[in-house]
């Protein structure tokens, strides 16, 4: 078995993301890991049947960024106050682009909640966690955040 040095927490910002928090800090701790808390942002690409100009279309993008990137320091803060992790913010596909950072990183495990959507819900939305555990060149534990304990 490899030896898990190094976690990727892909988070969404929801009540879910907030569940979470303890459990990637508890392995990180526990396994003596190095985390990275992951957030993708919905690429535009995704509403191209819209006309959109250019411009309007890059700025758009840049305020989406600046806003993640604000959420993503009070997340960090509100969860991970004086303890080490590293933060990335990419824009594209969630699933596409967490497998993508997970492999190019070299990480060796993958933490990240369900949402449990079921019937219509996940046929239009789908499952990103679904998609990232099938796809992923390294385990994925995944936590229903609604589970009741």
């Amino acid at each position: 078995m490899k030896e898990i040095k190094r976690i990727l927490v892909p988070i969404d910002f929801s009540e879910a993301s907030n569940v979470l928090a303890p459990y990637a800090k508890y392995f990180a701790q526990k396994l003596d890991a190095k985390l990275t808390i992951l957030y993708v942002v919905r690429s535009l690409d995704y509403f191209g049947g819209f006309y959109v100009p250019h411009t309007s279309i890059k700025n758009f993008e840049e305020e989406i960024l600046r806003g993640a990137e604000k959420r993503m320091e009070n997340f960090i803060v509100d969860h991970f106050d004086e303890f080490p992790v590293e933060t990335k913010i990419l824009i594209g596909d969630a699933a596409t682009e967490i497998l993508k950072f997970a492999e190019e990183g070299d990480f060796d495990l993958i933490i990240m909640g369900t949402h449990g959507r079921k019937g219509l819900d996940k046929v239009i939305f789908g499952s990103v966690a679904e998609r990232v555990v099938k796809g992923a060149c390294c385990p994925v534990l995944t936590i229903n955040p609604y589970r009741k304990r």
